[in-house]
């Protein structure tokens, strides 16, 4: 079957969402494009800068479509086929993941632009905010583990990762360059497009020229070096203001993702491949995994991601410039993630069963895919094969920095530090915990080193999806108490509350299997956590269901 009919049929519905259903919610939540934003109330040039729409979607979408929208929809479709995720990331982008983010855009704005966590202790008070504030804290610490530990595993890849690690730096560095041109020196947003995309470009040839090859030492691998260079990274880039790095990195991310999904719609318009990789391989996957739930939390980012809502909540709600921009931001930029998961797909929908790739890691199957789409126009597969995971490590990098901000963010809240020693101290606390899980060297049943992204992806994916479905439940419990409509938001939240923790008592086997067969307790990380989530999960819940009755707010 030919790739273009479906490439095309998702675009249609997702163009179609973005003008009846995105434009339904904007009316049931009132946007009002003459009422002041806290971005422009505060406007501090700090955290909370009014910021054109259009420059705001670039950083946005950079922030949150990081290697999520990539790593799940080819893991899920390696183990169940294409068809069943292909259903999720439309179905999920639409009614779920857009919802989940635009009403978190929103509800933040209308909050005076404050977390999602804070909007939890407004309705469900102290114990609640404390619950919610570690259950975010822990999740925001498995998104950095696992992004950490890929975007290393990708400088240390044989053929290219040190031109990437090359590349990686100068990007960053062009990042910074370009932000004091524009806030320091007020060079206009064009010229500067115009002066530091090139040298992006640029930035691709002089990686593959100069690659960076760290040698192995008798203490720590390439990689561990790597893991330690990238968690510094953070913690500086997590600590400066916003248009030092963030912002203009972000915006220049966002025209790797535009030019990746141009490659992609290349390769699935008019590149003439076919889906050969099988449409439907089971309900249960050759390595014994179940198709329900765990399809729902591995196609975490390009169909629904409780990460969404923090950044939505904690970064992009302080430069909305006005209500009406939160459509094009909140709704519109989940749904460029879920094409670019769409894509992400396509790179093992053009693979045959038992093709060497598909024992392959995401990053470098998403590289040969796209390079093998753009080949068909004649532009070099190495030259698309560098830019690709160069690009990949770009959505990595925006969405670590901003984790790392946004951890630093809850435990500043947790703790009352909020001077710059508070600042330092929330940053390193919330680095300490990746730094030590990423630097574990754990080995499957044949002795095989298993990447510390693998251990952790599954604990990752179902603690964002759940974080996607209480934040849901927040919003349901704020539109309720507003008088609005809150079925909105009501249905998408009792799914993924299913789903998700479903998924937990899955993780919770080595513990109770441990107690059943041998009577002993089984000291199994992964579902030592998972009851831990599980029970923070149902006292939110319990904790909502007991302010509901209470009366309406307005907000």
């Amino acid at each position: 079957m030919s790739l273009f009919p479906i490439a095309l049929g998702v675009v249609l519905l997702f163009l179609v969402a973005y003008f009846s259903y995105g434009r339904f919610l904007g009316k049931r939540f009132g946007l009002n494009p003459n009422r002041k934003t806290p971005a422009c109330e505060v406007n501090d040039g700090i955290d909370f800068v009014p910021t054109k729409p259009n420059f705001l979607l670039g950083q946005h979408f950079s922030a949150i479509a990081a290697a999520g929208p990539i790593v799940g929809p080819i893991l899920a479709a390696l183990w169940f086929g294409w068809l069943p995720v292909l259903l999720w990331i439309v179905g999920g982008a639409i009614f779920f993941g857009a919802v989940h983010d635009f009403s978190s855009l929103i509800g933040s704005v209308r909050h005076r632009a404050t977390s999602i966590v804070e909007i939890v202790k407004e309705y469900l008070g102290p114990r609640g905010h404390l619950f919610f504030l570690i259950f975010v804290w822990l999740s925001l610490i498995y998104v950095i583990t696992a992004f950490t530990d890929l975007t290393s595993g990708s400088f240390v890849q044989p053929e290219l990762g040190g031109g990437v690690a090359t590349s990686s730096l100068l990007y960053l560095l062009l990042g910074i360059l370009m932000g004091i041109s524009l806030y320091k020196f007020k060079m206009p947003l064009g010229l500067a497009t115009i002066i530091f995309l090139p040298l992006v470009c640029l930035s691709i040839w002089v990686g593959q020229k100069f690659p960076i090859l760290i040698p192995a030492s008798s203490f720590f691998t390439p990689q561990q070096i790597w893991n330690l260079v990238l968690l510094s990274y953070c913690l500086i880039a997590s600590i400066i203001p916003v248009w030092i790095l963030l912002q203009p990195r972000g915006y220049l991310g966002g025209f790797f993702l535009y030019v990746t999904l141009a490659f992609g719609v290349i390769g699935l318009f008019l590149g003439g491949e076919k889906a050969t990789y099988p449409a439907f391989l089971g309900f249960t996957s050759a390595k014994g995994l179940p198709l329900f739930p765990l399809l729902f939390v591995t196609v975490a980012c390009g169909a629904c991601s409780g990460f969404h809502g923090i950044v939505c909540s904690g970064t992009t709600s302080k430069q909305i410039a006005k209500e009406a921009d939160c459509r094009l931001v909140g709704y519109g930029g989940m749904l460029l993630e879920g094409l670019v998961a769409l894509i992400a797909l396509s790179t093992v929908m053009i693979l045959v069963k038992g093709d060497s790739l598909t024992g392959a890691s995401p990053d470098r199957i998403y590289a040969e895919g796209l390079s093998r789409f753009v080949g068909n126009v004649g532009i070099p597969r190495e030259f698309a094969r560098a830019f690709v995971l160069l690009a990949f490590t770009t959505f990595i990098y925006d969405t670590l920095d901003v984790a790392t901000r946004l951890a630093r963010y809850i435990f500043q809240e947790l703790t009352g530090c909020r001077n710059f020693w508070g600042r330092m101290l929330a940053t390193l606390v919330s680095l300490l915990i990746p730094l030590v899980c990423v630097s574990l060297q754990t080995k499957d049943a044949t002795g095989q080193l298993v990447p510390a992204w693998k251990v952790f992806w599954t604990i990752f994916g179902t603690s964002n999806q759940l974080l996607a479905a209480l934040t849901l439940m927040i919003i349901s419990v704020w539109l309720k108490k507003s008088g609005k409509p809150w079925w909105i938001s009501a249905i998408p939240m009792v799914f993924m509350l299913t789903m998700t923790l479903w998924s937990l008592l899955l993780m919770m086997k080595p513990i109770w299997r441990g107690f059943m067969t041998q009577g002993v307790f089984v000291a199994d990380p992964i579902a030592i956590v998972a009851i831990f989530l599980f029970l923070l999960a149902f006292l939110l819940m319990v904790e909502a269901f007991k302010v509901i009755p209470k009366k309406a707010v307005n907000h």
